[in-house]
């Protein structure tokens, strides 16, 4: 055993220092580099690493992640609301990687209120939002240990499913998929839409419409439900989708288009605004549109296109027009991972993979 030196009158092990010196610098680290939840003085330090974050979106597609003008107003403003608000409209949390007192990563998760059409027999399930960022200066490891606590934090509050969701950044695929995630939910985004005129055989819908859209939602709800049980179909579902197309109808900010008689709809579109669910507050959303509620019975086989999709590109091709009328210059699609034959009928139309979210039962 070699020994170094007298430390108090004793020879001391090398070997022992060693460890001894190891521990100690593991604990210096382990203090200096913790995740913990964000206080209202990382807010500077925050707004600065949101901001880099929707950068890299915008890098992505400078239409869709379009940066607002008062970006670091609308940041701060948001995150002030989260961290000092007592009543907020969703249980959220944000957490930071702190390294020493500099902030070099941040996180964003909530608990997801369950659509009343859906059964939600595991209650809410918690989302991880995609404005999380890490610099590119942080510690190694940092991801996954946001990732990490986000899922703690989020179990904690009673999640029993755990969704994130994805844009950019190769660091976060990769933890997300070797943290169990499996793509669930993709959005298809197009911009700049052409000039064309209304499909034929597409109308506005009317009251007497109604009855035909809650039908041909009640078929695309049991695709859903055949993709992945987690679209369970509340017993209620029609009921309560009928009292929301009701009122629907008299919305200014959305177009409610339809195909085929109303006694036998062949298919229908939603065209509303999007909303800051899916667009952190850095981004100006005034110009993008959301397809969520869309079926035609082209797609009533999740695996191959009847038709060609003609009419449900016709819908579609609807829908964009009606965004354009409205000075929308972008919108998305929400389509389940598994839907391959919309998944076609949609990149077939020009859209493509804008945003993906996954799920970890």
């Amino acid at each position: 055993m070699i020994s170094v030196g007298l430390l108090g009158g004793t020879s001391m092990p090398y070997a022992l220092i060693h460890n001894m010196s190891a521990l100690a610098n593991f604990e210096e680290n382990s203090m200096a580099r913790t995740v913990r939840p964000a206080r209202t003085n990382d807010i500077p330090q925050m707004v600065e690493l949101l901001l880099k974050d929707a950068d890299v979106r915008h890098s992505k597609d400078a239409v869709l992640w379009r940066i607002a003008a008062d970006a670091s107003e609308q940041i701060e403003k948001a995150l002030t609301f989260a961290l000092t608000a007592e009543q907020q409209p969703f249980r959220q949390f944000w957490q930071v990687a702190d390294n020493g007192g500099k902030v070099t990563g941040v996180i964003h998760s909530m608990m997801l209120p369950v659509p009343p059409i859906y059964a939600g027999a595991l209650g809410e399930p918690g989302l991880i939002l995609p404005d999380s960022y890490a610099a590119p200066d942080a510690t190694d490891g940092a991801v996954d240990a946001l990732v990490a606590a986000a899922e703690e934090a989020l179990r904690d509050a009673g999640a029993q499913i755990t969704l994130s969701s994805f844009v950019a950044g190769q660091d976060w695929q990769d933890v997300f998929q070797r943290r169990g995630y499996q793509p669930l939910t993709l959005y298809l985004s197009r911009t700049n839409f052409g000039e064309e005129r209304m499909p034929s055989g597409v109308l506005p819908a009317k009251e007497a419409d109604v009855p035909g859209i809650v039908q041909r939602s009640a078929e695309n709800r049991r695709i859903l439900f055949d993709i992945d049980p987690f679209w369970e179909i509340h017993p209620e579902a029609d009921a309560r989708f009928l009292a929301w197309m009701t009122r629907s109808l008299a919305l200014r900010d959305r177009d409610i288009l339809v195909m085929g008689p109303p006694e036998d709809l062949d298919g229908y579109v939603i065209a509303q605004p999007a909303s800051r669910l899916h667009f952190p507050p850095a981004h100006d959303i005034t110009g993008t549109g959301a397809i969520d509620d869309y079926y035609h019975r082209e797609l009533a086989d999740c695996v191959t296109l009847s038709n060609g999709g003609e009419g449900a590109t016709a819908l579609l091709r609807a829908a964009e027009i009606a965004f354009a009328n409205r000075g929308m210059s972008a919108a998305f699609v929400v389509c389940p991972a598994g839907w391959r034959s919309k998944i076609d009928m949609l990149e077939t139309a020009g859209y493509r993979t804008a945003m993906v979210w996954s799920i970890k039962r």
